[in-house]
């Protein structure tokens, strides 16, 4: 079984920086791309940034040139970078890692329980 816990979020006025950490833990699951999603109220999870294993990323165009995703293999450790936040940015992170089951060699998808980041105008 594999879990993912999100840490860093917290509340930042506009403008700042902070930084979410994804950690995996567990065996038996072979980790491909990982990636951050949000949340807001009342509407549907989008996707932020995905990372691959050997670190192509992609972004959403709302947080190109002010986000950094990045991920540390050794350490099974994903991270956001946000700088210049924007009370836009407001919202439940979520960490998501795809890959397959070492044994059965099955797709499987995790999620993590989410971290809270609330941007002050």
């Amino acid at each position: 079984q594999v879990r993912l816990v999100e840490s860093g979020g917290g509340l930042v006025q506009a403008g700042g920086s902070l930084r979410l950490s994804c950690a995996a833990s567990g065996s038996g699951f072979s980790i491909a791309d990982m990636g951050w999603y949000r949340q807001t109220p009342g509407k549907q999870r989008e996707l932020v940034a995905t990372i691959t294993t050997g670190g192509s990323t992609n972004y959403a165009d709302s947080v190109k040139g002010r986000f950094t995703c990045s991920r540390d293999n050794t350490k099974n450790t994903m991270y956001l970078q946000m700088n210049s936040l924007k009370p836009e940015d407001t919202g439940v992170y979520y960490c998501n890692a795809r890959g397959v089951a070492v044994m059965t060699a099955r797709f499987l998808e995790v999620w993590g329980q989410g971290t809270l980041l609330t941007v002050s105008s």
